[in-house]
C-alpha cells in the first residue's frame, strides 16, 4: 500500500439521494395519504432509473412511512390505534433522550442552538407566520437531537417522528395549537437551562401528550371514538 494516498470522496449513492428526496416530501406533507406512488412516474420526475426508486420506496415501506398497494405504494391513513402505537414508542424514547441532553445544556454555549430556535418560534408566533413557525419547530427539534449522545437512539426518534411530520402542517396552522407548542418549548428550555434532567424528561412527556391530542383532534380521530 502506498502510504501517501488518501481516501477519495465519494458522492452519496443515488438510491440514498432518492430516499432522502422522497422522505423530505413525506415530511413536508407534499405527498398526501392514499396518493399512489409508482416507480415509473417517480423515476421520470426525478430523472433517474427505476432501480433507486424501487429501493427507496421499499426502504420507506420498511420504516412504516409507506404501504404497498399492488403495483404502487402510498402514504397510509393513520388510525387512532396507529397513533396510540406511535406515541407509545415516542413516550418511551424521547423523554429519556431529553434527560441525556439536559446533562449538557446548563452550558449556554452548548444550549445556544436550542435558544436560537426558540427565539425563531416566538417571533413566528407573534407574527402569525405558520410557515416560519413550522420551520422553527424543525430547527428546535434538530438542535436538541444534535446533543443526544446515542446516535442510534436519534435515528429511532427521527423515524417515529416522521410518521407525524407529514400531518404537522394541519396542526401548526392553528394559532391556538402553536401557542400550546410554544409553551411546551418554554417549559423544556427552562429545564435545559437548569440542567435538570428530571424536569426535562417531564416537560418532553407533557409536550408529547399535547402533540398527540392536537393531532388526533386535527384529523378528526377523536370524533371516530365519540
Amino acid at each position: 500500500m502506498v502510504p501517501s494516498l488518501e481516501p477519495v470522496d465519494r458522492p452519496v449513492a443515488l438510491g440514498e439521494q432518492v430516499y432522502d428526496t422522497l422522505r423530505a416530501y413525506l415530511r413536508d406533507g407534499a405527498i398526501q395519504a392514499g396518493q399512489p406512488l409508482q416507480e415509473v412516474q417517480l423515476a421520470t420526475q426525478l430523472g433517474v432509473s427505476r432501480t433507486p426508486v424501487r429501493e427507496a420506496l421499499a426502504r420507506l415501506a420498511s420504516e412504516g412511512l409507506l404501504v404497498s398497494g399492488g403495483r404502487s405504494y402510498m402514504v397510509p391513513e393513520l388510525t387512532l390505534a396507529d397513533v396510540d402505537d406511535i406515541y407509545e414508542v415516542r413516550f418511551l424514547i424521547e423523554p429519556p433522550a431529553t434527560r441525556r441532553v439536559a446533562e449538557r445544556t446548563a452550558d449556554p454555549e452548548v444550549r445556544a442552538p436550542i435558544e436560537a430556535a426558540l427565539a425563531e418560534a416566538r417571533a413566528a408566533h407573534r407574527a402569525g407566520d405558520a410557515a416560519a413557525f413550522r420551520e422553527s419547530h424543525v430547527h428546535f427539534r434538530s438542535a436538541w437531537l444534535a446533543l443526544v449522545p446515542n446516535r442510534r437512539l436519534v435515528k429511532v426518534i427521527e423515524q417515529y417522528a416522521d410518521h407525524m411530520q407529514r400531518i404537522r402542517a394541519l396542526t401548526l396552522d392553528d394559532p391556538d395549537i402553536r401557542a400550546i407548542v410554544l409553551a411546551g418549548f418554554e417549559r423544556l428550555i427552562e429545564a435545559l437551562r437548569a440542567g435538570d434532567a428530571d424536569a426535562a424528561a417531564t416537560a418532553m412527556h407533557a409536550h408529547l401528550v399535547e402533540a398527540k391530542r392536537a393531532f388526533v383532534t386535527a384529523v378528526g380521530l377523536d370524533k371516530a371514538t365519540a
